[in-house]
């Protein structure tokens, strides 16, 4: 049963006004951050500040590195600022005239940010304070921190939106987080500059939440649980963002897979097998170089031709779909594959699984009549909804995404689409938010978030209508009238990437696995050798029956084996002393029901499929 996740934006008049309140309140307190930093460090020079999902961050370029000590009299800087009610003030001004005061007070970056700017958009600065202010005595000031009586004036280049006065943030609703190093641009050939982040909400209770739900987020961290529970590393001597699954982490990639084929086979896919490069020339009739070349690989050179590694599996499934005449009576064509595909990411943002350079993308293109279109995203949606539920996710954020300004493509075959896509949704009786004009070039898509155990939002599933590549391509179908004519493609991906999937089931459940996924199963822990004999035996009865089972052989006492246990959070513990090997039972603790008492193996084994059959813990 799914349980709809509903964004504030798609809610009342009155929740729509908050969330553009919450937006100015983070774009004003990173405008007061840097009037903060550069009231307390003249010094520095100011790059870009925006808001954030969660909050605002600014960068600064100062060549002494901030301490903590600092951003304690940064925060309080701000406190003050906020205190003194400053109006904040909007101006529109000529072009000439900006240039001239950036040239004057040396501030590269806003030079740079002036010159980004298309030649007929306004230019506009915020003041804090008043743009009167010290013009008796002094010209206005580019964000130089400098205080002109009787009133403080500070201001930057900037689009919007703001409050009226630093008086509207809440002074015990912001704090800063962290500084970091950030590139000019996220472009490592650029200058390195220090980003300090901050967080700012509405009220002290809603930054006391966001503050809680961050401290479990790092509790829950997949990079830290993936190393304490030995289920993948990233192998710098590798080059970096390449995943190294490890044992106990490819089991369980083996058992998503596993059960990934199967849910596919029941749904009508078949299955592709596609190469991991392919002439550069494919790229280029796809547009994928033309459009992504800044996120593929440098091509290989090879016998006077070059070679590109895929950043996408699409076009080798529309080569395999042309390597025969197809008719209409075959559709619809499913096809799935987990295809891993290698996208460069800049190092500053890979982050563990969730933005690597290698990954494996559960993939699929369906081929179909225009009149099929609402059937198979229904059945996509089904298969979706069937596949997250069994991983433990149920809550959705659904978002429609319609054509946008520039796109290819009819208006009669966008409109059929789009009238597909909603149709489906409105079988499935789910709410979306539909975001106008938030569609591909090449069609309208659906997407979905999961809500996790502690309420963050996790983009995963995707459903894209393609008019693009059947027209790049050239594709066809034999008609009911013997007319060659083009199929509908429609892009498909559940988990999105299994890396980046497996990373949010790792903080998802705090590496605390249902049974059916667990790595390990059953760990057995004989008090002493005496009881090993016994320990085997069980073992082996427990794979026939087809679980995961090990036995501790760290030769330990027992309350350390059943400390380890905990640690690596292995679902169910037997202990086995003198008592179970004469009575021919196993004393039995579970990660989620605690100590369960004296059983039998076929107790345990009966216990242990009920929980497996509806996927949950002992």
């Amino acid at each position: 049963m799914v349980n709809q996740i509903k964004s504030p934006l798609a809610e009342s008049p009155v929740i729509e006004e908050d969330s553009q309140k919450i937006v100015k309140i983070r774009h004003t307190c990173a405008h007061i951050l840097a009037m903060a930093v550069q009231n307390l460090f003249p010094e520095t020079k100011v790059a870009i500040g925006p808001w954030t999902e969660t909050g605002f961050y600014y960068d600064f370029d100062r060549p002494t590195p901030f301490t903590p000590e600092d951003l304690e009299k940064i925060a309080a800087e701000m406190g003050r600022i906020i205190g003194k009610n400053l109006p904040i003030i909007r101006e529109v001004l000529e072009r000439s005239e900006i240039a001239a005061e950036i040239e004057r007070l040396n501030q590269p970056y806003k030079k740079l940010i002036l010159e980004r700017i298309p030649p007929d958009e306004t230019i506009t600065r915020y003041f804090i304070g008043s743009p009167d202010a010290g013009r008796s005595d002094r010209e206005p000031s580019l964000i130089d921190g400098a205080v002109s009586p009787p009133e403080e004036f500070w201001w930057d280049l900037c689009a919007g939106p703001h409050l009226n006065s630093t008086g509207e943030i809440n002074p015990d609703a912001f704090a800063l987080e962290s500084v970091a190093g950030a590139y000019w641009q996220g472009d490592e050939k650029q200058p390195q500059l220090q980003r300090i982040y901050g967080t700012a909400w509405q009220t002290p209770a809603e930054l006391q939440n966001y503050l809680q739900q961050k401290e479990e987020a790092q509790r829950r961290d997949h990079r830290k649980l993936g190393q304490q529970l030995k289920l993948f590393s990233i192998q710098e001597d590798a080059g970096g963002g390449l995943v190294f699954w490890h044992p106990r982490g490819a089991t369980m990639r083996y058992l998503i897979e596993d059960y990934w084929r199967q849910a596919h086979l029941e749904a009508g896919y078949q299955f592709l097998y596609t190469p991991h490069l392919a002439n550069l020339d494919l790229w280029k009739t796809s547009g994928h170089w033309d459009f992504y070349r800044d996120n593929m690989f440098e091509a290989i050179e090879l016998e006077q031709q070059s070679y590109q590694i895929k950043p996408m599996n699409c076009p080798f499934h529309v080569l395999t779909y042309q390597n025969d005449l197809h008719s209409y009576r075959e559709f619809p064509l499913r096809w799935a594959e987990l295809g891993t595909v290698y996208r460069y990411e800049r190092s500053g943002v890979l982050h563990g699984l969730m933005r690597v350079r290698g990954f494996t993308q559960d993939d699929a293109h369906i081929f179909c009549l225009p009149e099929q279109i609402a059937a198979e995203i229904l059945g996509v949606l089904n298969l979706t909804e069937k596949i997250l539920s069994d991983f433990g996710f149920t809550n959705y954020e659904v978002n429609l995404s319609t054509r946008p300004s520039k796109s290819v493509g009819s208006d009669s075959v966008w409109e059929l689409a789009t009238a597909a896509l909603i149709e489906a949704l409105n079988a499935k009786k789910w709410d979306y938010i539909e975001d106008q004009g938030g569609g591909a070039f090449y069609g309208p898509k659906i997407d979905i978030k999961i809500q996790d155990a502690i309420g963050r939002m996790w983009q995963c599933s995707t459903i894209q209508v393609d008019f693009n590549l059947p027209e790049r391509f050239d594709m066809q179908y034999v008609a009911r009238d013997g007319t060659r004519e083009r199929p509908i493609m429609i892009h498909r991906a559940i988990f999105g990437s299994l890396e980046r999937f497996f990373g949010i089931l790792i903080e998802n459940y705090a590496g605390d696995f249902p049974l059916w996924l667990a790595p390990i199963q059953v760990r057995l822990l004989p008090v002493s050798d005496e009881q090993h004999h016994y320990a085997l035996e069980v073992a082996v009865q427990l794979k026939q029956a087809g679980y995961r089972v090990e036995i501790d052989k760290s030769g330990e006492r027992l309350g350390k084996q059943i400390r380890t246990g905990e640690l690596e959070k292995i679902p169910v513990l037997a202990v086995i002393g003198k008592r179970e090997v004469s009575s021919k039972t196993l004393s039995v603790r579970t990660r989620q029901g605690g100590d369960l008492g004296s059983m039998t193996l076929a107790d345990l084994l009966e216990k242990m499929q009920t929980a497996i059959l509806s996927k949950t813990n002992l």
